[in-house]
């Protein structure tokens, strides 16, 4: 075994033991809504995790239930579509500083409407990030949560997404990423693996997985031809 990957073992067992270590301490119990497998169905197709309910909850009771105040921001894709999205950039969860982006559920229509109003265009490695007005602000901010994404502030080792998520229904590689892809449906859960990175966990409603699943199964064909 190389030195890199000893050192990767061994900061995937610590970090395990950091998470497992908050249910062992006397009196340090984390909220259970803090966990990330803590998943609630309480209508069929819907999806509560982190105290949120996709398609329900707002996009500002987000900040009420993790007592800070997100970065709203409307992105552009290369291929040009549009996603309004609320940015957490440390948050305490169970004890573990993580990152948390939400998506808002806005149509089509009012974003473009969003983007013209804009008032700074800046680029980024995916695209273009767009400063909304104030009034567009509270309109993402009412929104309803259509996607949320976790990322831990430590390395994971897949040992406990198994034990805690059980086997997955699918896994879908992607060789040009190196990163694998395990998918949970009935919990409109893919959480996103690769060597040595951190992982990234994303939920949407059961009912929207196949926006998720639909992409990943294209770059893969693709990469076979």
């Amino acid at each position: 075994m190389t030195t890199e990957k000893k050192i990767y073992w061994g900061v995937g067992i610590f970090s395990v033991v950091i998470i497992f270590g908050s249910f062992l301490i006397p009196g340090d119990r984390p909220d259970r809504e803090d966990l990330p497998w803590h998943i609630e169905h309480p209508a069929p197709n819907a999806v509560k995790v982190f105290g949120l309910t996709l398609g329900q909850s707002k996009l500002g009771d987000a900040e009420t239930r993790f007592k800070e105040e997100g970065e709203p921001s409307l992105f552009k894709s290369p291929a040009g579509a549009l996603s309004a999205e609320l940015f957490f950039e440390q948050i305490n969860l169970a004890g573990l500083r993580s990152r948390v982006v939400l998506t808002a559920d806005i149509p089509d229509a009012e974003l473009k409407v969003m983007y013209e109003r804009g008032l700074r265009m800046a680029g980024t490695g995916s695209g273009k990030k767009i400063t909304l007005t104030p009034d567009d602000i509270s309109i993402l901010r009412n929104a309803p949560i259509s996607s949320l994404t976790y990322m831990p502030g430590v390395r994971v080792d897949e040992t406990l997404f198994l034990k805690r998520f059980g086997e997955p229904a699918q896994v879908i590689k992607e060789e040009k990423h190196g990163t694998t892809h395990w998918l949970y449906p009935q919990h409109g859960l893919d959480i996103t693996m690769g060597e040595g990175e951190k992982p990234i966990l994303q939920y949407v409603s059961p009912t929207e997985f196949d926006k998720l699943v639909k992409p990943l199964q294209a770059q893969t064909a693709a990469s076979t031809k």
